[in-house]
């Protein structure tokens, strides 16, 4: 559905006649369902809007899917009102509505951002919410090898959906299955067959976009440019992702998982530091990361263990031929090794007990409890020395919820240029780091907490990429700089904006300022248009 400029006017006017002069919730809301009537070919049920006026299924819905208790204590801004769209043309109706009645506007996939930026608005309130948990239609395609998928999906119901139709087909994205796939890969997408075929971002062959203007747009309306920016420049500054189109990958019938544990006391550093050296060279077929974390030790006291969590496209057999040759230091056996499918491969790398079966990815819920927390990343050009880990430890053992995971790059991942999306962080990088700190009691101890994240944040400072140190921007971090209120320098947005984008983040403002001049889709940490720069 397209909209001329004089019709936009035109209803605009008839609205503005009708709505406020100084706006309440109740006037906000009338006059968005008003507007959506006009602009909309489906009528919208009431049932669509969720109010503070009615608190249970406000909150409900409010926290459905938001995964950081931080962003949902009541302290924190709360929507106007929340709008869950059933079809395509009701979002872009939606898009159409707030530019008309200049309502600041968040879209929610599925809440998983680390700083909360889709349901909450920390720098222009009121606000309101267009949560896309509705729009989850997946469409397989295996005799052409791809699938349309629309942007509410989670992970863990693309996986699923395309084991039914093959054992033999995959698609290389998050390891976390209650992710929303809509916001997942406009940031980059990493998963566990990152090594053999890149990020999601890297295989997507298409998209269906809102832009500022309020059109449905696919790859081939849209143009290559921002096409490229929203396959990595972040979520939410160039318009609200409708659904992708993603090319599935072959994978064996039968795949091969292990986790090995050490701690402090079997040689852990040692043997991460050996890791460092080999992770990025294995076979690409062999995925390796890292889980850093406390535990109890011997005699009651704390330790450190280091958790090996792999996948192998491929048989026991061969693994254990390719450990014993490139990493023989870990001590990986043939019962260390189990056998599976690569469906069954997501629950257990997820960390999904046994038992589960892959049905439970279709609830779209997290593993975990959600928990107040704190993030940060960095990417490693060079080995951290053994001496260095120390330090690491030192610290995890003065926190009460530390972790840390290493990701490791190679294969495809350095085989693809840095200017290929907006994501840069290829070649040249062995792994990549995200810190978390979690805790349970709320607002009273969050000061402590986030300040041991800075503490060890500065410690890393030698260890990990230098001008800039680059950061993944889907573990948004505030911290590194933020927007104004609907502008700011170039200066501060470039102090963020290369940490994340690195080179990119040039081209990325040039997309910015051709397809959403008037910053309509913006947040804290969102790409400005060249005539905000001041």
């Amino acid at each position: 559905m397209r909209f001329s400029s004089n019709f936009i006017v035109l209803v605009s006017v008839f609205l503005l006649s009708v709505s406020w002069a100084t706006p309440t919730p109740t006037a906000t809301l009338q006059s968005f369902k008003q507007c959506l009537s006009f602009n909309s070919r489906i009528s919208v049920p009431s049932s669509s809007f969720y109010t503070p006026y009615n608190p249970s299924s406000f909150s409900r819905i409010l926290n459905s899917t938001a995964q950081n208790l931080r962003y949902l204590e009541p302290s924190k801004p709360k929507p106007e009102f929340i709008f869950t769209p059933l079809s395509e043309p009701q979002v872009q109706a939606a898009v159409i509505c707030c530019k008309i009645l200049g309502i600041h506007l968040r879209v929610r996939s599925g809440g998983h951002d680390y700083e909360g930026l889709s349901y909450v608005s920390g720098i222009e309130t009121p606000f309101v919410i267009v949560d896309l948990a509705n729009l989850r239609s997946i469409t397989v395609n295996i005799q052409k090898n791809n699938a349309w998928v629309q942007a509410g999906a989670t992970v863990g119901e693309v996986y699923y959906r395309i084991a039914q139709k093959s054992k033999v087909h995959g698609f290389p994205a998050g390891l976390c299955t209650s992710l929303g796939i809509g916001g997942h890969i406009t940031g980059g997408a990493y998963g566990s067959m990152m090594r053999k075929y890149g990020l999601g971002v890297d295989n997507v062959l298409d998209a269906r976009i809102v832009d500022a203007n309020g059109r449905i747009l696919d790859r081939a309306a849209m143009g290559e440019d921002l096409f490229w920016a929203i396959r990595g420049g972040g979520g939410a500054s160039f318009g609200v992702i409708l659904a992708w189109k993603i090319k599935l990958v072959p994978v064996p019938e039968t795949v091969t998982v292990f986790t090995v544990t050490k701690s402090l006391e079997q040689g852990a550093t040692k043997i991460l530091y050996r890791w460092q050296q080999v992770a990025d060279k294995l076979d690409e077929n062999l995925f390796i990361r890292v889980i850093i974390q406390t535990s109890a030790g011997q005699n009651g006291t704390r330790t450190v263990t280091t958790s090996y969590n792999a996948l192998f496209l491929g048989g026991a057999n061969r693994l254990l031929r390719v450990m014993k040759k490139s990493f023989p230091e870990l001590g990986l056996s043939r019962k260390d090794c189990i056998e599976t499918s690569w469906i069954n491969s997501v629950l257990y790398i997820a960390g999904y007990p046994s038992n589960i079966t892959a049905e439970f990815l279709l609830q779209g819920k997290p593993l975990l409890p959600k928990v107040y927390f704190k993030a940060k990343s960095d990417f490693v050009k060079e080995p951290i020395p053994e001496a260095a880990l120390e330090g690491i430890w030192k610290s995890f053992l003065q926190e009460d919820i530390p972790l840390t995971i290493w990701t490791p790059y190679g294969g495809m991942m350095s085989r693809i240029s840095e200017s290929a999306t907006p994501f840069p962080h290829r070649k040249g990088t062995l792994f990549k780091i995200q810190y978390v700190t979690a805790w349970v009691d709320g607002e009273k101890s969050e000061k402590k907490h986030i300040n041991w994240m800075r503490k060890l944040y500065k410690y890393m400072a030698p260890y990990v990429s230098q001008s800039p140190r680059e950061a993944y921007v889907n573990y948004r971090d505030l911290e590194l700089g933020m927007n104004k209120k609907r502008s700011t320098s170039y200066s501060q947005a470039k102090v963020w904006g290369e940490k994340y984008f690195k080179d990119n983040f040039n081209r990325l403002v040039r997309v910015k300022t051709i397809f959403d001049p008037e910053n309509f889709f913006r947040h804290e940490q969102s790409i400005p248009p060249l005539r905000f720069y001041r």
